[in-house]
């Protein structure tokens, strides 16, 4: 009889000075979790990529033939635990750990700690944020700051719940090799975080919890309750114990919201309308169909019919499932220096909040510690109850046609020349480490930038279609690359007066925003080519 040989074990590539945090049984664990499911990924990403082209070819999204019985049939998600009953105010930010702390004693319900689209993922900001979470669980996490001001955590009973958003789907980490193959970033930062703080935050009931960003079908949402019960075997927890919230950023997903909690189901805890990401995946979705084109950023607003539609209908679903329907980003911040200027952010972040709590969401997100008590007097005054999945919607009735309607509005001088400085501004400081950056009063991360970029994308690309309208400004313009090659051109000088962060990235970032916007394809992710020039 031959021996059965047993199969090698996964050779794992990573910098040098990291043993604290991978140790070996985490790495064999990152390899196992490479072995099992990279090949699920990248099928998950092949599918993504067949769809699109779909779209591209004049097809519309719609909701699944497939999975009729899903939508139509009862069921519900597994219950709440106690620290997630009531999230009205969630505030979100980078990992470093100045922000952990601020977070975590900012008076908000819970903090989205985010790997995501508000950290650029450099090797050594990775470490170092799951480094901070790690002590910040264990109650030991202290920082000092460069101007000797001390920053130390509250009581625990005083601190935020935290939740932590790993990653996208389509994100790699460059700096994990398996078997030559760089590592899922999703499964990176989820399993180092689970890896080193789940039986912690589960001994004292806090989850471990997660908010799962950028999905796209419930295929994807299957491969996640698929890695996180890996997740709980290899690490003896209950199952279930893991849970989860998703944010439906995506067109496609908005599709798939009762597919995608079914497939969560005994680990869901809501969904999540990350308004931003969202509306630059319907302009990525449509960025081939010119009668689809979205006016300026500033004329989206969640009264426009698709966003209505689609913040409605997730409220509805998650309210027929048990589960958190949470309101979106606030993307202004209190503007120092000008009361005038700071009244007027403020109102609109209150009318936001009004709108939210009005339409039945059961929570709302804030980019700033000064909004939180704004948002949270909105909510207490309109939701005295934990939360309000009493409140059914079912008033709601969304079609695919109003997932998908065209939206009115123009494009100003004002609103083309800002999305060109978006774009500049927040690629330099991103290619400098900085992934969550003030401009104009707004807090920009990855998904605002997206917008800027996408846009100038689809308008210059639509502007001369044969057989449409010209694409013009509104006091007549022609959208075009003399516009456009105009702003770039005035934009350095003006940037180097004013010292904005990563000035000496601007370069490097102008010469890559108009080579992806005169790009004949609209790349999928402003972040797949700014990752391969990300240093550390």
């Amino acid at each position: 009889m031959s021996a059965v040989l047993k199969p090698e074990p996964p050779r794992i590539e990573t910098p040098e000075g990291v043993d604290d945090l991978l140790t070996p049984d985490l790495r064999a664990l990152l390899g196992a979790l490479h072995q099992a499911y990279e090949p699920r990924r990248q099928a998950l990403l092949a599918a993504r990529r067949a769809r699109q082209a779909r779209f591209d070819a004049g097809a519309l999204p719609d909701f699944r033939g497939d999975t009729r019985a899903i939508r139509e049939s009862a069921w519900r998600v597994a219950p709440l635990p106690a620290a997630l009953q009531d999230r009205r105010v969630e505030i979100t930010g980078p990992v470093d750990p100045k922000m952990v702390i601020n977070a975590l004693n900012s008076g908000a319900n819970c903090y989205m700690a985010d790997f995501e689209d508000s950290t650029a993922p450099a090797w050594s900001t990775l470490v170092a944020g799951q480094r901070a979470l790690r002590d910040a669980v264990a109650g030991q996490l202290q920082f000092t700051a460069a101007d000797g001001r001390h920053y130390a955590l509250r009581p625990r009973h005083q601190q935020a719940v935290l939740i932590v958003r790993p990653r996208g789907w389509h994100l790699d980490e460059k700096h994990v090799c398996v078997d030559g193959e760089r590592l899922s970033g999703a499964l990176f930062d989820a399993a180092v975080f689970v890896f080193h703080n789940a039986a912690a935050l589960a001994a004292r009931d806090r989850g471990p919890y997660l908010y799962l960003p950028k999905l796209e079908s419930m295929e994807e949402a299957q491969l996640w309750d698929e890695v996180l019960a890996h997740l709980e075997g290899a690490l003896g927890l209950a199952s279930g114990q893991i849970r989860v919230t998703v944010l439906i950023e995506t067109l496609p997903a908005a599709f798939e919201m009762d597919e995608i909690l079914h497939a969560l189901r005994g680990r869901a805890a809501g969904l999540n309308c990350g308004r931003w990401d969202y509306i630059f995946s319907y302009i990525r979705t449509f960025r081939r169909h010119r009668d689809r084109v979205l006016p300026e950023r500033a004329q989206v607003t969640m009264e426009q019919p698709f966003l209505k539609a689609y913040s409605e209908l997730l409220i509805q679903t998650c309210h027929r499932r048990g589960a958190h329907a949470m309101g979106g980003m606030a993307a202004q911040i209190p503007i120092a220096g000008d009361p005038e200027a700071n009244e007027a952010a403020m109102a609109r972040v209150r009318a936001d909040k009004l709108r939210e709590v009005t339409a039945g969401h059961d929570g709302t997100w804030v980019a700033h510690p000064g909004l939180i008590a704004l948002a949270r007097g909105i909510f207490d005054e309109r939701m005295p109850t934990p939360h309000q999945h009493h409140f059914a919607r079912e008033d709601v009735l969304v079609g695919r046609d109003d997932l998908i309607a065209p939206s009115l509005g123009s494009i100003t001088r004002r609103g083309f020349e800002n999305n060109v400085e978006v774009c500049v501004r927040y690629l330099a400081a991103w290619l400098s480490g900085n992934g969550c950056v003030p401009i104009h009063g707004m807090m920009e991360d990855a998904a605002t930038a997206e917008i800027a970029r996408a846009q100038l994308w689809q308008w210059l690309h639509h502007a001369d279609d044969a057989g449409s309208d010209p694409l013009c400004l509104d006091d007549g313009t022609p959208v075009d690359y003399v516009l456009f090659d105009a702003v770039l051109l005035n934009l350095p000088s003006r940037l180097q007066r004013e010292r904005v962060p990563g000035l000496d990235r601007v370069p490097e970032a102008l010469g890559l925003l108009e080579r992806l916007t005169r790009a004949e394809t609209l790349v999928d992710f402003l972040t797949l080519p700014a990752y391969e020039r990300l240093d550390g």
